[in-house]
């Protein structure tokens, strides 16, 4: 079901437009006010699965804090998170939070960084939540009710930029940590910088999603995202207009391609002969 919203309206009347979508906003915007204003100068930090995947003491407090808070609201909802094991429900909703995209950013006080929070009913997305605290950016996502910026208690429909020529394309992409995927990724980089107006990294897919729905890119690759990297950016990308792809069926051998409509098929035949798709 589409929904028929116009292009501006309050942010009160959008967190109407479904029953749990005001949790997740408040959720998103707590954990990423105590991310912005908590941060301490020097950072607990693990590692997850190699050296440079990091984790920070923060993740783990910003996700128990989004997990609590949900969970309060609506206890017999399931819920995914970056930093702790799935906790089932049996109410059908699964919540895929990352509680703070872009670690790494965060660390070294880099503002790239996002707290990303899912709602899935079956599967599929119904609606997402992206807060930038340090750009001071806000996003919802509905499915069939478009894609938003939120300012201040407003509400802007986004809508992606017009491209038609790869060459004149913005491109970003993302790595991941293990030495031989990130060789793997940064020859595909190779490949296809010479095809297109620039490429970014922003270290952060979330932030990457986001600003792909305002317009300050036009396509975004990765390979090897999870559900919580993916889950309310893929959301809010297609709802601004972007089309939307992830081939492959694990984390590790997906590859997920947004772009603007004009620039889609191009950039797929690009990376398709650069051999960033996954085996068949």
């Amino acid at each position: 079901m589409t929904l028929q919203l116009p292009e501006h309206m309050p942010l009160t009347e959008l967190l109407e437009k479904d029953s749990r979508l005001r949790v997740a906003w408040d959720a998103a915007l707590s954990a990423g006010s105590f991310l912005l204003h908590q941060r301490p100068v020097d950072l607990v930090i693990d590692t997850k699965s190699t050296p440079t995947d990091l984790v920070s003491a923060m993740d783990k407090q910003a996700e128990e804090m989004v997990f609590t808070a949900l969970r309060t609201a609506h206890p017999d909802d399931a819920f995914l998170g970056e930093e702790g094991p799935e906790r089932p429900g049996t109410s059908g909703v699964r919540w895929v939070v990352d509680p703070l995209d872009g670690t790494v950013n965060y660390l070294f006080g880099f503002p790239m960084w996002a707290v990303s929070i899912g709602m899935e009913v079956e599967g599929e997305t119904q609606v997402g939540v992206i807060s930038t605290p340090a750009f001071d950016e806000h996003y919802i996502a509905i499915r069939g009710g478009g894609a938003w910026l939120i300012t201040g208690d407003l509400a802007t429909r986004l809508n992606v930029r017009e491209c038609h020529d790869l060459s004149l394309s913005m491109i970003v992409t993302g790595f991941g940590y293990a030495p031989k995927r990130r060789t793997d990724q940064a020859h595909v980089v190779w490949g296809l910088i010479s095809k297109v107006r620039d490429i970014r990294r922003l270290g952060a897919a979330v932030v990457d999603f986001a600003w792909l729905a305002r317009g300050r890119c036009d396509a975004y690759y990765e390979s090897g995202l999870h559900p919580w990297d993916k889950s309310a950016g893929m959301l809010l990308a297609a709802e601004a207009g972007a089309v939307v792809t992830v081939e492959g069926g694990t984390d590790e051998m997906n590859l997920m391609i947004a772009a603007v409509p004009g620039i889609s098929d191009a950039l797929r035949r690009e990376l398709r002969q650069l051999g960033a798709y996954p085996p068949q």
